[in-house]
C-alpha cells in the first residue's frame, strides 16, 4: 500500500467532468475541511489536469487520479504515465470506472504499475462477480456499484452491501470495499455504512447539490455518526 494508507471510515468524493477549475478547488477544500472534522479520510478523485493544484491546497484528503495507463517513460502521446501522476501529487488512482472501462488483462497490468511507483488503486466493479474476479489481482479498494443506479440517486440496499462486501472479502480480507451508486445525501450515505461498508462515495450527489461544502459536510458527519454507532458495542 501506499505509504499514506486510507484508514477506516472512509468517502470518495469524484466531481468527474461536472465541476471544474475553481470549482474543483473548492469542493476539495471542502473535503479537506471535512476530513479534518469528522476525523473521515476522504478520497478525493480529481480531474488529472487538477492534481496538482489540489494537492498543493489541502492537507488531509487524499487524491486521486481518475485513470492512468500501464506505460513506462517513454512514447505515449496523450496517455496518463504512472509516474507522472505520482510527481504531480498523487497519492492514488481509479481504474475501470463504467466510464472509463478497461479489459481484465490491461487492468492487472495497470495495478501492476501502480504499484511499482507507490499509488494506492480504488477499483470499480459492476457486479458482484467483477468485484470476485478484480479481487484476484487484489487491490487496495474495490467499489462495488451496479452501474445502472450511477447517477440516479436511487442508492444499493443494505442486502446488496452485504453481499457485494462478502463477494470480496471472500477473496482477499485485506481488500477496503465502498459501496455506492445513487449517494445523493446524509441518510444514504448513513444507511450504506450502517448496512456494513467500509465506505461509500458521491459525484453527482455532491457536485450537483446546491449548497456543495454543506453537503460534503452532511455526507462525511453521516460516515461518522453511522461508523461510532456500528462500533459502539
Amino acid at each position: 500500500m501506499n505509504q499514506k494508507a486510507v484508514k477506516l471510515p472512509f468517502f470518495e468524493i469524484g466531481p468527474k467532468s461536472y465541476l471544474y477549475g475553481d470549482d474543483i478547488l473548492d469542493l476539495a477544500l471542502a473535503a479537506d475541511a471535512a476530513s479534518e472534522k469528522y476525523g473521515v479520510d476522504i478520497i478525493f478523485t480529481t480531474p488529472v489536469v487538477d492534481i496538482r493544484r489540489v494537492r498543493e491546497a489541502t492537507k488531509h484528503i487524499h487524491v486521486f487520479a481518475p485513470h492512468m495507463d500501464p506505460i513506462v517513460p517513454g512514447r505515449g502521446l496523450a496517455d496518463i504515465l504512472p509516474e507522472s501522476l505520482v510527481a504531480a501529487g498523487a497519492d492514488g488512482v481509479m481504474l475501470n470506472h463504467v466510464e472509463k472501462p478497461v479489459t481484465f488483462e490491461v487492468l492487472a497490468e495497470t495495478i501492476k504499475r501502480a504499484n511499482e511507483v507507490g499509488l494506492t488503486t480504488i477499483v470499480c466493479a459492476d457486479s458482484m462477480a467483477d468485484a470476485a474476479k478484480i479481487a484476484t489481482l487484489a487491490p487496495d479498494i474495490i467499489v462495488a456499484e451496479p452501474s445502472e443506479l450511477i447517477g440516479t440517486g436511487v442508492s444499493v440496499g443494505p442486502e446488496y452491501v452485504e453481499a457485494a462486501t462478502k463477494s470480496v472479502k471472500e477473496v482477499n480480507p485485506d481488500i477496503l470495499v465502498l459501496t455506492a451508486a445513487g449517494i445523493s445525501n446524509g441518510e444514504d450515505v448513513y444507511n450504506t455504512i450502517i448496512a456494513g461498508a467500509d465506505a461509500t462515495g458521491s459525484s453527482s450527489g455532491v457536485a450537483k447539490a446546491a449548497d456543495r461544502a454543506a453537503m460534503v459536510d452532511e455526507m462525511i458527519a453521516a460516515v461518522r455518526k453511522a461508523w461510532d454507532e456500528r462500533h459502539a458495542n
